[in-house]
């Protein structure tokens, strides 16, 4: 059985559907991880972006960094993760403001201007995709230090939410692993792939 069909099976007997379209896959993707699926994951994205060009991957804290590291692992790429509160470290940062779908809440976000610069190329990674909110400002962040975005991918992508069309409206090379088309009647339904 491939990786992916695990992943896919696994997102149906284990993940659980919760009110107002959230699936809770916290118990192999985002809080307790699989470690041999995480590397699957991030061999799997690798492929899918070995000819984007990329020099690194932009993640967002906490949930996008395990498949980010794997991808960049796996690509041998150093990973940047975007945080969500501005240590008093960090120097010159480029910030920006993203909602959360799931805590219902705005973050101010940043990212050090040492770390992506007008010369990056860059995948972005997350586990979640749904109405692109964190995607977007990801994307906002990278614009504001003149890199560009060379892919996007996902370990899930909550079709039904269109982040993931938008996204794709706007010409990027968007990639899910797994595609859920409904969560209608807490019922978990994946696309069907060829």
């Amino acid at each position: 059985m491939s990786e992916l069909t695990l992943l896919k099976d696994r997102v149906l007997n284990e993940g659980k559907c919760l009110p107002g379209g959230i699936l809770k896959v916290d118990g192999f993707i985002n809080h307790q991880m699989d470690p041999k699926l995480m590397m699957a994951i991030g061999q799997h994205f690798a492929q899918l972006f070995k000819d984007s060009g990329a020099n690194k991957i932009l993640t967002i804290e906490a949930s996008g960094i395990a498949p980010a590291i794997t991808t960049g692992l796996a690509m041998n790429l150093p990973v940047v993760y975007v945080k969500k509160k501005k240590p008093s470290t960090m120097g010159s940062a480029f910030v920006t403001t993203v909602h959360s779908f799931t805590k219902d809440r705005d973050y101010t976000v940043s990212v050090s201007r040492e770390f992506l610069t007008d010369s990056d190329r860059v995948v972005i990674i997350d586990d979640f995709l749904a109405y692109g909110n964190a995607a977007q400002g990801m994307i906002d962040l990278v614009q504001q230090a003149g890199a560009q975005v060379a892919g996007m991918g996902f370990v899930i992508e909550k079709t039904f939410q269109n982040g993931g069309n938008q996204l794709r409206e706007q010409g990027y090379h968007v990639e899910s692993l797994v595609q859920v088309t409904s969560l209608d009647d807490c019922k978990i339904t994946l696309a069907q792939t060829p």
